[in-house]
């Protein structure tokens, strides 16, 4: 196999033809996986590489369950916080914090600048939603908006170097009568999916993201987008979870995961977002069937409803279990979900709360490398190495003002234990030495 630039369509394309492209290198060498290992997971599906041609300065990641978890971080402007320097400052720090993937959901506004810059300037993967931004983008009722209109919003974003689109291909006329029929708690909960079934009910017209699901394929595989397969019906609450409405949705996004595949375009598959502890493996062994190993994106899960200020913690714990069982990609879940737009603090809880899951899921999973950080960390707390142990640390910085807000007398203790710690009467026990307490 030889390494060339692009006389190939998509990253599935190239890998089918035996092509090694630059990203698909870059993927091997980060997950320490042989390129011939690499390429037929990417040329079957279960490995996915947005990576649009127009977004030059990308730092390329894969996405599938035998890799290394990805974490993706959402940011954008709304009505009420439209400060564009701001999320570009949360954007900085997502990517300085080990964020994979940016998502633009921003809903107010110009918003080609932004997602430009990102584009041009944003190594990680950048994702968008575009059925919000048709809205603002016409600047029309969104009972007047054609379905070419909403097409024509995804070829804006594929022109700008957009490496993965969210799309609800999988409601359809037939989900408004199981909405109404099988009367869940929440309803839907997604913002797209919402648009899209208020759009349908207003205009008694198919949901266009399905009818025109070609022509969509046509536009992805010109500029290898990667199609995100939105769950418009992911419970939105635990009474809601694995109903009828949720699995007929995903029974759907199978069959678009194989058309798409039919053209050599990438996929994702989004998954749910509140869900009970023992339900999200079952989940996630149900979509790898329907799906085909497809890569699983999930929001969460989040594993209660009543904890708001919290739900970066939930949404970790359902996390850590939903990549353990098979799920590839994370959403960050803030502590300011279903309260606010999240600051720059919670910006950064959500991308370390979604780390240690994602973390915790490799070790589970034994992905390559990832019990050598913890290696590390165990050494320098053995030899009782500060420093050490902070440069290993996910949060370095935290870690290191906890110490310093509390000195100890000793510099081989902590303010816990002092001369009680464990740790150093272990290491004077066994070097032969006196073990002084008091």
């Amino acid at each position: 196999m030889q390494t060339v630039d692009r006389p190939y369509a998509t990253q599935m394309d190239a890998a089918r033809r035996g092509i090694v492209t630059k990203e698909i290198e870059a993927v091997a060498r980060k997950e320490r996986i042989e390129v011939e290992k690499l390429m037929p997971l990417v040329a079957s599906g279960k490995v996915a590489i947005p990576a649009n041609k127009n977004h030059t300065c990308l730092d390329p990641e894969g996405i599938g369950s035998m890799l290394r978890t990805k974490i993706n971080c959402n940011l954008g402007v709304s009505k009420d916080c439209k400060d564009y320097d701001v999320e570009m400052q949360k954007v900085l720090s997502a990517v300085e914090l080990g964020a994979h993937a940016i998502m633009d959901l921003s809903s107010h506004g110009d918003t080609r600048p932004f997602r430009r810059k990102l584009t041009a300037e944003c190594p990680a993967m950048i994702g968008t939603v575009p059925v919000y931004d048709s809205v603002i983008h016409f600047q029309r009722p969104l009972d007047e908006l054609s379905a070419q209109d909403f097409i024509q919003v995804v070829r804006d974003h594929a022109k700008d170097g957009v490496d993965f689109v969210t799309l609800h291909c999988g409601i359809t006329r037939k989900t408004i009568e199981q909405i109404k029929k099988n009367k869940r708690q929440m309803n839907i909960v997604s913002r797209g999916g919402s648009l899209v079934f208020a759009w349908m009910t207003m205009t008694g017209n198919e949901n266009p993201f399905y009818e025109y699901y070609d022509e969509i394929l046509d536009i992805c595989r010109e500029y290898d987008v990667t199609i995100s397969l939105g769950d418009a019906c992911r419970p939105g609450c635990i009474e809601d979870a694995s109903d009828v409405c949720q699995i007929e949705e995903l029974v759907r996004l199978g069959e678009l995961t194989q058309r798409a595949w039919d053209r050599d375009v990438q996929v994702m598959v989004e998954g749910p977002g509140h869900m009970p502890m023992d339900q999200i493996a079952a989940n996630m062994k149900l979509q790898s069937t329907i799906c085909k190993g497809a890569p699983f994106y999930v929001l969460g899960p989040l594993v209660t409803d009543i904890a708001p200020g919290y739900d970066h913690i939930t949404a970790a714990i359902g996390g850590a279990i939903a990549a353990a069982s098979g799920a590839a990609f994370l959403c960050y879940v803030t502590p300011a979900e279903h309260l606010a737009l999240p600051n720059l603090d919670d910006v950064k809880e959500g991308i370390i709360a979604s780390k240690i899951a994602a973390h915790a899921a490799d070790l589970a999973k034994g992905v390559p490398g990832a019990i050598e950080a913890d290696h590390r960390m165990a050494q320098a707390r053995r030899k009782l190495d500060w420093e050490a142990q902070f440069e290993v640390a996910i949060d370095s910085e935290k870690a290191r003002r906890y110490r310093e807000n509390a000195k100890p007398e000793n510099d081989d203790t902590c303010s816990m234990c002092g001369k009680f710690c464990a740790v150093r009467s272990m290491n004077k026990a066994l070097n032969g030495e006196y073990i002084d307490i008091l």
